[in-house]
This record gives structure tokens, C-alpha cells and sequence, in this order.
């Protein structure tokens, strides 16, 4: 049972790529490799955001003093 879904998203997943390729009149392995290259991009950009916003968060916390009461005026 395994074995036969593997096989149908296999073969599913290959043709969509190569039909987007026809359809877009480029090879089929240039696209899987657009598609890789992009979520490598994505992650990317994704990491670098997060340690802007750390950033940020460290600078912010650095600049804004905390008190622990309101008494502490």
C-alpha cells in the first residue's frame, strides 16, 4: 500500500514539473531546479528576518529601562 502511494506521488509530482515545463517551452530539469534553488531562497530570507527582528528585540530591550513597580520613579 505504501509502495503504490509512493508511486502515484512520484509519478503525479514529475508530471506536473514536465507539463510546466511544455507549457512554458523550457527543460524540466531547469524548472526542478528553479523550484529548488527558490525554497532555498525562501528559507533564506526567512532566516535573515528573524535575526533582524532579534536584533532589534536586543537593541530595544537595551534602550527601554524596565521598572518593576510603578513606585520605582
Amino acid at each position: 500500500m505504501f509502495d503504490r502511494l509512493r508511486n502515484f506521488l512520484e509519478f503525479n509530482g514529475f508530471n506536473v514539473i514536465s507539463r510546466m515545463a511544455d507549457r512554458f517551452g523550457v527543460r524540466a530539469s531547469r524548472l526542478r531546479l528553479l523550484f529548488i534553488y527558490l525554497s532555498f531562497v525562501t528559507l533564506g530570507v526567512t532566516f535573515a528576518f528573524y535575526l533582524i527582528m532579534a536584533f532589534f528585540l536586543w537593541v530595544k530591550d537595551g534602550v527601554v529601562i524596565r521598572r518593576k513597580s510603578v513606585f520605582d520613579l
